[in-house]
């Protein structure tokens, strides 16, 4: 998800180890050489997102362009600048030097200024970085802990250029509409257990969106996509850097369709947004808090509880239509597809699938909802 911060080297390639026999679906990757810190060239300039935390504190006044210059120890011709910079952004800026600015509405951008005072308390509330265009958020967020970034580094873009999912699918990732979110963790898990995080983090996500609108009923379909009235508008993309007993650290990139009015036409079918399903807007910013309060939630409960994976388990397969009794298909990575009936989450989060021939474990691969019909099945739901 998002472009590399500019200090770490850009040329060295990180080399994909092979598949880990228990979980092959979550792409660990071989330890890379220690790289200085990342340094924040491309970064969004801190300067605006201080601009607008100023003119929302004041926002039933005019800010004159002095108190913005004094308060951020530059120029009024660079304030000015800015203010330009911020309205080629999207921002609703009224106002000019000689009068002063306000903010005519209350702008919906994920910047740390103003994400991060929501998320006080919890593991993700010190190190917010955001991008307003840069390629992919788990390439930096790769990069960064790798560079050792502390747990809890948090990277949003307004903009991907090169979002993916899992498999290498590329994610439409349209400017300010969505949520396009990495996070680290350093968690004190074996690889074995990191599909079951993969899970918590859908629940977390599931519980954010019906905490903003109750009346929505997200269906989870395993291992990582959520769903609305059969279509994809959410999906986690779980990468991770271990040893065969041990997790050095953990990216995971979470991509939600938020305020997306239409999709592209091949994407129609089978994806949607919360606007569109829901008829409403949405504020990113609220869903951004909510997202990662909830996260954290999910998170701290599984490192420290003692019934944690089980309490996961039950809850995703409470809220799945997948994981239980659905007709599907499934392609393996690599394997010749076949169809079943679902038959439950083993004791480590992989999907059961009752076959002519038996019960089979689903590692990974693509599970598609089949229906019935007159010679065959029909494909009804997205990748």
């Amino acid at each position: 998800m998002l472009e590399s911060i500019k200090s770490l080297s850009r040329g060295e390639p990180f080399v994909l180890s092979p598949p880990l026999p228990h979980n092959p679906r979550i792409a660990p990757k071989a330890p890379t050489r220690r790289k200085p810190a990342p340094a924040p060239a491309y970064l969004t300039d801190a300067r605006l997102g201080r601009i607008i935390r100023l003119l929302m504190d004041h926002a039933t006044m005019v800010v004159s362009g002095t108190k913005l210059a004094a308060e951020l120890k530059i120029t009024r011709s660079e304030v000015w600048r800015l203010i330009q910079q911020l309205r080629s952004l999207g921002v609703e800026v009224e106002g000019h030097p000689a009068t002063g600015y306000q903010l005519r509405t209350m702008p919906d951008l994920l910047l740390p200024e103003v994400l991060a005072p929501l998320l006080r308390g919890t593991v993700f509330g010190a190190n917010v970085y955001h991008y307003y265009k840069i390629g992919s958020t788990n390439n930096v967020a790769m990069e960064a802990a790798s560079a050792g970034a502390p747990e809890g580094s948090v990277f949003l873009a307004e903009e991907q250029t090169a979002g993916r999912g899992r498999g290498g699918n590329a994610w439409h990732s349209a400017r300010s509409t969505g949520i396009y979110c990495s996070v680290i963790l350093r968690p004190p898990l074996p690889p074995s257990e990191v599909l079951v995080l993969s899970l918590a983090v859908a629940l977390a996500v599931r519980d954010a969106i019906r905490e903003l609108n109750p009346a929505l009923e997200p269906d989870l379909k395993w291992p990582n996509d959520l769903l609305l009235d059969g279509k994809k508008f959410c999906g986690i993309l779980t990468e991770m850097n271990a040893e065969p007993t041990r997790v050095r650290h953990i990216v995971v990139g979470i991509g939600i369709n938020v305020n997306q009015a239409s999709l592209p036409d091949e994407l129609r079918p089978i994806a949607t947004s919360l606007l569109v399903a829901s008829g409403s807007e949405w504020s990113r910013v609220d869903l951004a808090a909510a997202l990662l309060k909830s996260l954290h939630r999910e998170y701290r409960e599984l490192i420290e509880g003692t019934q944690a994976r089980e309490s996961i388990l039950r809850r995703f397969t409470s809220a799945s239509s997948y994981v239980r009794g659905k007709r599907v298909r499934i392609e393996e990575n690599g394997d010749a597809a076949f169809e079943g009936t679902t038959e439950g989450l083993d004791p480590r989060g992989f999907l059961q699938v009752r076959t002519a021939e038996g019960l089979r474990i689903v590692l990974s691969g693509t599970v598609r909802a089949t229906e019935p019909q007159s010679g065959g099945h029909k494909l009804t739901t997205n990748d």
